[in-house]
């Protein structure tokens, strides 16, 4: 199969997006012959990025059998290109954000409530990263029969490596080699929940237990997500967590290992908030590929990356009590039967969330 991919943003630009879009071109490529057009400077560039990206479509798409958009936000791109080449076929990864954009208040999402969404429409096949985007894109009108759900993947070799306490006492700071330590991975945003479990869940639990919050911030001028780093610091201030909670907003690749082989525990505290959610939730997948103990709440693409007792345990959202017990019962839990744990849940996501094995799923709907 001949593949044309259109990325709307690509590496070097760090992202969840800009990975995704990577890692699967470049296992599609192991068994199709893949051209990529792709921005690699950022979103100050789109404006410029998408109408050169069209014209080189548009002439190149007579060699190809597919045009696969890395997301919605090409979605008009893809539905105008599909008009000039009706026979050939339009796909288009959608992520949770690339729907309920258009739920936002502002100018910007009412002008893509009217340009985008009708878009998603024209396109052949919709790629849902996770169910509930499947079920907010039906509320807007996007049949049903458009869409597949088609989980994120993950790559063991970019992840998986022998690392000390000693290296994870060097990022906390100071020695915590005997201490318990949660990491919560993941953009500040207030869906993520970082700042509620801070607030709700560590004062509550034993001294022994430290936490590491890590993630990149979202910029005030950014269409989207709001920023919860503050919130996170005021959490941390207010209940006195100085010396148990430390947060990084800016985490190196090499650092970022390390705390997905060290940490005892990786905690997803998902909450509800209007006009958001977790289109998948990649970072359960990272930890359980690196053998980590995960719990996660029970909401939206959570529910997509983790089953229960499988490659995690669910826990209900917004219920502090059943963190506490949830995470006390882990740690008076034997180290032998963790360390059955962590092997059962690398095992079952390197099966199931192998990069090899999603693409194969994208090839199988394409050929369809």
């Amino acid at each position: 199969m001949k593949i044309l991919f259109i990325s709307h943003s690509f590496p070097p630009i760090i992202g969840g997006i800009e990975n995704q879009n990577y890692q699967l071109t470049k296992a599609l490529k192991e068994s199709s012959q893949v051209k990529i057009i792709k921005n690699t400077r950022g979103k100050i560039w789109l404006p410029i990025f998408i109408p050169i990206s069209f014209f080189k479509a548009f002439f190149l798409m007579s060699n190809y059998d597919v045009c696969l958009l890395g997301s919605g936000i090409l979605a008009p791109l893809g539905s105008t290109l599909k008009f000039f080449h009706p026979k050939k076929k339009f796909f288009c990864i959608t992520h949770a954000l690339d729907i309920i954009f258009a739920e936002k208040k502002g100018i910007l999402p009412k002008i893509y409530a009217s340009v985008n969404i009708p878009s998603l429409k024209r396109i052949d096949k919709l790629f849902m990263v996770g169910n509930a985007t499947i079920e907010k894109a039906i509320k807007f009108g996007i049949d049903r029969k458009k869409c597949k759900f088609i989980p994120n993947g993950i790559n063991e070799k970019d992840l998986k490596e022998k690392h000390t306490r000693k290296e994870l006492s060097k990022i906390f700071g100071k020695n915590i080699q005997n201490k318990k330590v949660i990491l919560r991975l993941g953009r500040f945003v207030p869906h993520k929940g970082t700042s509620w479990f801070i607030e709700n869940v560590m004062p509550k639990l034993p001294e022994n237990i430290v936490m590491i919050a890590a993630g990149g911030r979202v910029s005030k001028n950014t269409a989207g997500d709001k920023d919860d780093y503050l919130n996170s610091e005021k959490a941390i201030i207010e209940n006195k967590l100085e010396q148990r909670v430390k947060l990084f907003p800016a985490i190196s690749q090499q650092d970022l290992k390390i705390l997905l082989n060290t940490v005892d525990l990786v905690v997803s505290p998902n909450i509800k908030i209007p006009g958001s959610m977790e289109g998948f939730g990649i970072n359960v997948i990272e930890a359980g590929i690196c053998e980590r103990i995960v719990l996660a709440s029970n909401i939206e693409g959570l529910l997509d990356a983790i089953k229960n007792k499988k490659n995690g345990t669910i826990v209900e959202h917004e219920n502090p009590e059943a963190w506490i017990n949830a995470i006390k019962k882990i740690f008076k839990t034997d180290e032998k039967t963790l360390e059955e744990e962590k092997i059962k849940t690398g095992k079952y996501v390197k099966e199931n969330f192998s990069w090899d094995k999603i693409a194969d799923k994208y090839l199988k709907e394409m050929k369809n």
